[in-house]
């Protein structure tokens, strides 16, 4: 998250509204976002049409500007990981804390590990922000890597709701189904 409200503070249009504010009806050209969905915090920015090109401005032709991040999972940072992995949940009887096993059958990071760098953890990203662990082991085959386990350990209801939230946007966009056992 801090990453995405950078980005929207350093951009142009941020600093063209905070150096000539403008407001619609009253209401300031940016305001602070709540999805009802999600706990997440983000800003929207409200653009009027006139500082984006020189047509005349219609209110009915600005609305929200919001940043959203494809869930992704990686072992380098900035290195994502195509291989869709298959994961296992733990949860314990009074559900305060549960475990994620993911396991990666040739992960496509051992192609790219030797010119990008050494895998420093296991990071799942999201619109929310990071989530991550160093509990990562290769296994190796004959010498060869031939897949990946990490552990995520969530100690807390709320680490387990943040999690799911991930996995369900992460599931959504890989078309993981959940299968109870």
């Amino acid at each position: 998250m801090a990453t995405l409200q950078s980005l929207a503070l350093a951009s142009p249009v941020f600093h063209s509204l905070m150096l000539q504010p403008r407001s619609l009806s009253g209401i300031p050209s940016w305001v602070a976002h709540r999805s009802s969905n999600s706990l997440f915090n983000g800003q929207s920015l409200l653009v009027a049409r006139s500082l984006l090109s020189p047509t005349t401005w219609n209110s009915k032709k600005c609305g929200p500007i919001v940043m959203m991040v494809k869930p992704k999972i990686q072992f380098i940072q900035g290195t994502d990981e195509q291989t869709i992995p298959d994961v296992r949940l733990t949860k314990s009887r009074d559900g305060t804390n549960g475990m994620a096993i993911f396991r990666f059958d040739q992960p496509s990071v051992f192609d790219s590990s030797g010119e990008v760098g050494d895998i420093t953890g296991f990071y799942m990203i999201d619109e929310e922000g990071v989530l991550q662990s160093v509990d990562v082991n290769a296994k190796f085959v004959n010498g060869k890597p031939a897949g990946i386990e990490a552990k995520y350990i969530m100690r807390t209801p709320r680490d387990w709701d943040r999690f799911m939230r991930f996995m369900e946007r992460y599931s959504n966009e890989n078309g993981l189904q959940f299968v109870k056992k």
